[in-house]
């Protein structure tokens, strides 16, 4: 994480973080009237908040665009997988069908029926598929941009949210040309599909539209990594931040920005520690709310793909053999996280003298540097700090071994 100049100058570009000017205002003159007993509340609401923010996606496109495949795909899940999208050549959606992130529940995706289908007229599909409930849709074809799609983006607009027309199976097509024994030039075919759609849509009544081409297969490839950028910057802070997180671990570009979210919630944990006041284990002097260290850590780790399941899965989809990816797994944060691993991961931090600005942490809202060498805040914002570290590098050589990058 650097030093304590850099991880200010880091905090101080990202801060404030999921509080409007109004709440740090609010914190502030709270701090100072009542100490971090009379901030705890807000931060509590916060942290409630981060936990029980829903982000709705929809899912939209004709029969046969691959609809589930891309669902599967931006949940890291293959279509065996437990959970997964049914993928078929038919229709196999027959109404809107929710399929929740595999560790972030509050993430789904939504299959919606296809458009067009001899089930689901257009007209019809705009009253039944109870759009409002949806934060932005993702408007799937698999060849040209048609009518149907257009009248859908147009009521998505009339509604006042966002949408975005992704051209799939761009390898299929690529695949094709090639098995006619055709040169390819990969670049030129990208931009005259891309044109080609744009000035479909355009002709349509969507002024200045985006396409997005994508493969779900070949998710470095194309306007994947662009589709995704382009989702989160347009979500608000809350909703952003959980977006990231639900990111599946496909490089270490990911890993580090997933990283810099949770980096965001440690101060809002670490206070919250403090407001709680020492809880002691046996043994060692710890003052922190053990609680609050084994839940952080836990939720880093399943948010960085280092828990069981998600390892598995991992392994799964990349033929890695799993217990080659935990090997790259930093212990003791591999297996059961509980008060014995605090405690190793505490220990250094009974004995060294730990200041506010060893930590960089005169940028925190609030806080600044007002909490003594030892304090619970303090005490619990290394021991998360370390760990976050450490998850975080551990995260990152797992997908260097899953997809061998050097």
């Amino acid at each position: 994480m650097g030093g304590a100049s850099s991880s200010k100058q880091a905090a101080q570009s990202e801060n404030p973080t999921f509080f409007t000017q109004e709440e740090l205002n609010k914190l502030k003159s709270d701090f100072v009237t009542g100490g971090v007993e009379k901030v705890k509340p807000l931060i509590d609401k916060k942290v409630a908040e981060l936990d029980n923010t829903e982000l709705n996606i929809a899912v939209t496109g004709e029969t046969g665009t691959g609809k589930s495949t891309f669902i599967n795909a931006m949940r890291g899940l293959r279509s065996t997988d437990v959970g997964a999208a049914e993928v078929g050549t038919w229709e196999t959606t027959m109404k809107p069908t929710r399929y929740p992130h595999p560790h972030l529940p509050n993430v789904c995706y939504w299959d919606l029926p296809g458009i067009g289908s001899t089930e689901f007229t257009a007209g019809r599909y705009l009253k039944e598929m109870k759009f409002e409930r949806y934060d932005f849709f993702i408007i799937i074809s698999a060849c040209r941009f048609k009518e149907n799609e257009v009248k859908i983006a147009k009521e998505i607009k009339r509604l006042g949210k966002n949408f975005y027309f992704v051209r799939s199976k761009i390898d299929v097509d690529f695949y094709s040309i090639r098995k006619e024994g055709k040169e390819i030039n990969e670049e030129k075919e990208l931009k005259y599909i891309r044109n080609d759609c744009v000035r479909k849509l355009a002709e349509a009544g969507i002024p200045t539209p985006t396409v997005f081409l994508i493969s779900s297969f070949e998710q470095d490839r194309y306007d994947f990594v662009r589709l995704n950028e382009a989702l989160e910057n347009d979500l608000p802070n809350a909703k952003k931040s959980i977006f990231v997180l639900a990111f599946p671990n496909r490089s270490v570009e990911i890993i580090q920005k997933k990283s810099k979210e949770l980096m965001k919630r440690v101060w809002m944990l670490a206070t919250l520690s403090g407001a709680v006041g020492a809880v002691p284990v046996p043994g060692v002097s710890l003052a922190c709310d053990i609680s609050i260290l084994v839940g952080g850590i836990i939720s880093f780790r399943k948010c960085l793909g280092l828990d069981d399941a998600s390892l598995q899965r991992l392994a799964n989809s990349t033929g890695k053999p799993v217990e080659e990816l935990k090997a790259e797994v930093k212990p003791p944060l591999l297996g059961k996280i509980d008060k014995n691993v605090i405690m190793r991961l505490g220990w250094g931090a009974t004995v060294v003298a730990i200041s506010a600005m060893e930590l960089g942490l005169d940028f925190v809202p609030v806080i600044g540097s007002i909490f003594g060498a030892g304090s619970s805040f303090l005490m619990t914002y290394k021991i998360l700090n370390d760990a976050l570290k450490d998850l975080t590098e551990s995260a990152e050589r797992v997908v260097k071994v899953a997809f061998g990058i050097d």
